[in-house]
């Protein structure tokens, strides 16, 4: 056999052995981050995940579940792949008390993983996100209850994002926010925007978004941001990997404010 027939091919997921690790903590009982994440992804991104349990999607169960010892223990269990960046993939968790709250959280993770400067949550993402895309006011769409809605208004008010309108669903199962359709996430957003607001923000990453957002661009002729588009964005952006697929919203075409530190616009 001549060294031209011996010649290698090319061989498909070559670039898994390569690829930008990002580790992922997400709630036991949701399945629709890893899934949204990897449809954005080529395979030069991977993601890894460790879980923790969420009792109900209230303040008393988000809160429970961010004291829990089991918080630590995912993030020291996830940490043991060798990560490019750790992301906490929780949008009411990490904005639940505020900006300063999310700030710690982001400490902890860098302390019980090690890895300093290479952490990050889903609430400091959406606020890098926002900011790269100009937002200043914002319509809000959400699976929430009041309650939850209410701390998150405050959250992205303090960061520099007001919320001019907003919905939510009412939902206090985990399981239940991952089965509103896709054309439901559709339809509340183009319902829920106003005038005022200079872009969208889907919150909630166990909350379908990732594939209706080109449509709402496209149909609002303004950006719209989801907590998972974002997350992976950012990460994305903290590590230099250039591994998104096209088709995922404006976003991807934006670059992070210049961070003071890797975990933080």
């Amino acid at each position: 056999m001549s060294a031209e027939h011996r010649r290698r091919p090319a061989l498909p997921l070559a670039e898994l052995t390569t690829a930008t690790r990002i580790g992922l903590v997400y709630m036991a009982s949701s399945t629709l981050m890893e899934a949204e994440m990897y449809a954005m992804a080529t395979p030069s991104a991977t993601v890894h995940t460790s879980r923790v349990t969420l009792p109900s999607v209230t303040v008393d169960g988000i809160d429970a579940m961010m004291r829990s010892p089991e918080l630590r223990t995912a993030v020291e269990l996830v940490a043991q792949a060798p990560l490019d960046l750790l992301l906490f993939g929780g949008t009411s968790a990490s904005f639940l008390h505020g900006t300063a709250w999310d700030r710690m959280l982001i400490e902890h993770l860098e302390e019980w993983s090690g890895l300093a400067g290479r952490c990050t949550t889903t609430s400091t993402a959406s606020v890098a996100a926002l900011d790269a895309v100009g937002a200043g006011a914002i319509a809000l769409v959400t699976p929430y209850r009041q309650e939850v809605i209410d701390r998150a208004e405050r959250f992205f008010a303090d960061n520099g994002h007001p919320v001019v309108a907003s919905v939510g669903l009412g939902i206090t199962d985990d399981r239940e926010l991952a089965r509103v359709p896709l054309d439901d996430v559709y339809d509340l957003a183009l319902a829920t925007d106003v005038a005022a607001a200079d872009a969208v923000f889907i919150s909630c990453t166990n909350f379908a978004s990732v594939g209706a957002i080109a449509a709402l661009e496209e149909a609002l002729g303004k950006p719209v941001i989801s907590a998972v588009q974002a997350s992976f964005w950012y990460a994305l952006q903290l590590t230099g990997s250039a591994a998104a697929r096209p088709g995922f919203g404006q976003l991807f075409g934006a670059r992070a404010p210049v961070a003071t530190s890797g975990s933080r616009p």
